[in-house]
């Protein structure tokens, strides 16, 4: 498949590319280079839904979760 090249650099992924990956408007892609090519991944983030079960039921303290998310100052 290929794709042009634009002014400032811009290229535009093909549709079938962006629905295979999940790709909308305004997501982030990772690029290198490697073996002389470019390569584009998508940026990953990880939800609470995602890690949800993971390491089984746990206890913590509503303080313990907003220091981690950075809502407090660490006293």
């Amino acid at each position: 498949m290929e794709v042009v090249l634009r002014e400032r650099g811009r290229i535009t992924l093909p549709a079938s590319i962006r629905r295979a990956l999940g790709l909308r408007a305004g997501d982030e892609l990772e690029v290198s280079i490697e073996r002389g090519g470019i390569i584009l991944r998508p940026k990953r983030r990880v939800s609470f839904e995602d890690l949800k079960g993971v390491l089984g039921p746990m206890e913590v303290e509503l303080e313990e979760v907003e220091e981690a998310v950075g809502r407090v100052e660490i006293r």
